[in-house]
């Protein structure tokens, strides 16, 4: 593949090779238990998760979704936003820092040439994490980038400024958006070192603050000829790039959720009633318990739709016609707007619930809204409910190939 594998990287223990979807599940649980130690400590703080994001990789979680032909074990969808919301329980920050990562595996899998695809799943195998270098500031639509590639003898050359690039900083390799002489959407791939990459470590945002994201600035930096994949594609023909990327976020929302609701559980067992009411314990209320139950239906309500939603983009990605797409993009964007309003309402509950002592600061109990906040920022659910509306209403089909 041309000269690229010069910057295959430094030599990394060989990571742990996943032979099921239940061994996925359980290593995901074993990993949970252990991220969630530090969690309260690591947000406060702003400790970037560098050991946990190690460990992640040589647990093989981030092979999974590829293709049993390039010797991945290509999960279901259902089980990979699972395994996103078992992770995101424990650590929302280290949920989402995987979410580029697969992304660009199907990305990969959708628009690449075969000896792309050699390279590039190989490099999962052995370990390595991309980060998803696409976003840029002033966006007025998705793909309006500002990045650009030029040609240059021998490959290409990148130049631009990308922002909130969501796990950047443990990053093996960036995959950089930018546009074509012919204004086509492209995704190369560049090593983290390579000449010219600058990442500046710049979030501050209120809420998932160690997802490791910042800014890349990029200097004339060289691009191997086998580097760029023509991500124009997922623009013009039915594929589930876009899908996955969603039902990942949706996973994200799901264990943020799931998260909050445990904390509520927890204090309100162990809480004395309101003064006044005559009861002694706050769970003998009915209408705390009533409460509850609103949360947990909520979490069911969302667990089902991810499931249901995850069928939908296995199946666009077995027989990618445009009528399998457009169902899937339809079933996650509804799977997202719900795992999305489940978490600021299991974190919004928590408060009602546990009473003032809830809120102390030793306790940093208002992670999970701050989380579910700023997580849902990303991609606004306003949207969402637009983007469903406007495809039964006027029959607009949702486009493919988005983040």
């Amino acid at each position: 593949m041309g000269n690229i594998s010069q910057f295959a990287g430094k030599t990394k223990p060989t990571p742990h090779r996943i032979e099921s979807e239940e061994e996925a599940l359980a290593i995901a649980r074993e990993l949970a238990l252990r991220f969630s130690d530090r969690a309260s400590e690591r947000d406060l703080e702003r400790v970037l998760p560098h050991d946990e994001l190690d460990q992640l990789a040589q647990s093989g979680l981030l092979a999974i979704s590829i293709p049993s032909e390039y010797e991945g074990i290509d999960v279901y969808n259902v089980v990979l936003a699972e395994i996103t919301a078992i992770l995101s329980e424990a650590d929302s920050s280290i949920g989402q820092i995987p979410q580029g990562h697969f992304y660009v595996l199907e990305a990969l899998r959708q628009h690449a040439t075969e000896e792309q695809k050699q390279f590039f799943f190989g490099r999962a195998m052995a370990g390595d994490r991309f980060g998803s270098a696409l976003s840029e500031s002033g966006d007025k639509i998705i793909g309006d980038d500002k990045t650009r590639i030029t040609g240059n003898g021998a490959g290409y050359r990148i130049n631009g400024r990308k922002q909130y690039c969501t796990g950047v900083l443990f990053a093996d390799w960036l995959a950089i958006s930018a546009l074509d002489a012919a204004d086509r959407m492209t995704i190369s791939f560049v090593p983290r070192a390579a000449e010219g990459v600058r990442i500046i470590d710049d979030w501050d945002s209120f809420g998932q603050r160690v997802t490791g994201s910042g800014t890349a600035v990029l200097e004339n930096v060289h691009v191997d000829l086998g580097s760029v994949v023509p991500h124009h594609r997922g623009f013009e023909r039915p594929n589930t790039v876009g899908s996955v990327g969603q039902i990942i976020h949706a996973g994200v929302d799901l264990g943020i959720a799931r998260a909050a609701f445990r904390e509520t559980l927890h204090l309100v067992r162990d809480a004395a009633a309101a003064k006044g009411n005559g009861m002694e314990r706050a769970s003998e209320d009915a209408l705390t318990t009533a409460r509850v139950g609103e949360v947990a239906i909520r979490l069911e309500a969302a667990t089902a739709l991810i499931e249901h939603a995850g069928r939908k983009v296995d199946t666009a990605q077995v027989d990618p016609t445009e009528e399998h797409a457009v169902e899937a993009s339809l079933s996650v964007t509804a799977a997202k707007v719900l795992a999305a309003e489940a978490a600021l309402e299991a974190a919004n509950a928590l408060f009602d619930l546990a009473g003032s002592a809830s809120a102390k600061v030793a306790l940093n109990l208002d992670r999970y809204w701050r989380n579910a906040r700023a997580h849902a920022l990303q991609d606004p659910v306003r949207w969402k409910h637009h983007l469903v509306g406007n495809h039964h209403l006027k029959g607009v089909k949702p486009r493919s190939g988005l983040l």
